[in-house]
């Protein structure tokens, strides 16, 4: 899929990043065996109204940490003092880069996310019982993580990109993901105007989002996901959180007739040009149901064998120059100039499964539209499928939204 992947960072690239990690809300937790111990023996002590010594409680200082020397970065850190009063803590990586974080119920909780093979330093204040501040220092180290322990989103549409109405959000992770409902709590697409929508898995590598009906044409949308160091299951975090935001074009929707061989070309709902076309013959029907434009292609080779026609099979070809040529499914149909079967156009089907028309209406479809737009087939006895190009829409949205990780 098109979608902007960049090479995956090592781990030491990763520690530069300490402030881009994003916020979220940190689960509580006890104080665990890892603490910065308590004040020495000779701590001060005091008097009660008797005048009477007693001496005053040591204050501890603990983390939620099981390894001080590989903590584990998919556990919210959060520091809590006992027998005392927590009242500030700083947190830095070894190399002096300072986190945020917050104390919320008389313990701290980190405002980002750990991040793997990192060095940090945590100092604590408290008071004692007895109004005396003390300070307490805990250093940790947290797990070292290979590439193929974590894993990478890469997103389309792309950033700034402009599409048309039909395109699904997609996310493919170059790492499998077995947690999927973890992911999925933390990753939304939001738009304006809202739009409401659903996730639908296709596997552990590959999920998708759609809104219920077609985009508003003119909408802008923002892709959030927030997976930095979030366990992925199998030992797998998330490699980085991204942000994307795209626009929707006009809503551009061509309905193709392969009974009459018409296409109707609609933009903002007005339509715009009446098309002869040709679709597939026997034995190679086209797919009847919504495909999106996935991508598009001056001139394209076409050569029968990539559909798994051979060359030595009479229905063989191998074109190399097929004009304005825009992709609708993995399986091989496009949209194209057919200049060789103009006089078939409009009366009958004679393709290998695309869609001719002549060099002229094809150069000028190809002008106005863009990954995304939607064509949407009739009149043949093939079904498409959810997965064979972005086949988002030939689900009801009950169906689709019941390929959530959450439904």
């Amino acid at each position: 899929m098109a979608a902007g992947h960049r090479s995956r960072r090592s781990p030491s690239r990763r520690r530069q990043l300490i402030n881009g990690a994003v916020a979220t809300a940190l689960a509580a937790a006890s104080v665990a065996g890892c603490d910065a111990g308590e004040e020495p023996a000779s701590a001060p002590v005091s008097q009660d109204e008797d005048q009477r010594p007693v001496s005053v409680p040591p204050v501890r200082v603990g983390t939620n940490i099981d390894d001080l020397r590989a903590a584990d970065i998919g556990k919210p850190l959060r520091i809590q003092a006992t027998q005392g009063t927590l009242r500030d803590v700083t947190l830095e990586t070894g190399d002096g880069t300072a986190l945020t974080g917050k104390l919320d119920g008389g313990a701290w909780e980190l405002s980002s996310r750990l991040e793997p093979g990192t060095d940090y330093v945590a100092t604590a204040r408290a008071e004692r019982t007895d109004g005396e501040v003390v300070t307490r220092v805990v250093r940790f180290h947290t797990e070292d993580l290979t590439l193929d322990q974590q894993t990478y989103p890469s997103v389309a549409p792309l950033a700034g990109e402009t599409v048309g109405v039909g395109m699904p959000v997609m996310v493919r992770f170059d790492v499998a993901v077995a947690d999927k409902a973890a992911f999925e709590r933390h990753m939304t697409v939001t738009s304006a105007p809202a739009q409401p929508g659903a996730w639908h898995w296709f596997s552990d590598h590959l999920v998708h989002w759609r809104p219920r009906t077609y985009w508003q044409a003119g909408t802008e949308v923002t892709v959030d996901l927030d997976l930095n160091s979030i366990d992925a299951g199998n030992g797998v975090h998330g490699q980085e959180s991204r942000t994307v935001e795209f626009h929707v074009g006009d809503a551009n929707i061509y309905k193709v007739n392969a009974l009459t061989h018409q296409m109707q070309v609609f933009s903002n709902a007005k339509l715009l040009r009446t098309i002869p076309i040709t679709t597939g013959k026997e034995g190679f029907t086209t797919r009847s149901g919504t495909k999106v434009i996935m991508e598009k292609f001056e001139t394209k080779r076409m050569n029968s064998e990539t559909v798994g026609i051979a060359s030595d099979n009479p229905e063989a070809y191998d074109i190399d120059d097929v004009r304005w040529a825009m992709r609708l499914t993995h399986s091989g149909e496009f949209i194209h100039a057919a200049p060789w079967s103009v006089s078939s156009q409009g009366l009958a089907n004679v393709s290998h499964g695309c869609t001719g028309m002549s060099t002229a209406d094809a150069a000028w479809l190809y002008a106005m539209s863009r990954r995304g737009d939607v064509v949407e087939y009739t009149g043949t006895d093939v079904a498409m499928t959810l997965d064979n190009g972005y086949g988002d829409w030939n689900a009801s949205f009950g169906d689709y939204k019941a390929g959530s990780a959450l439904s």
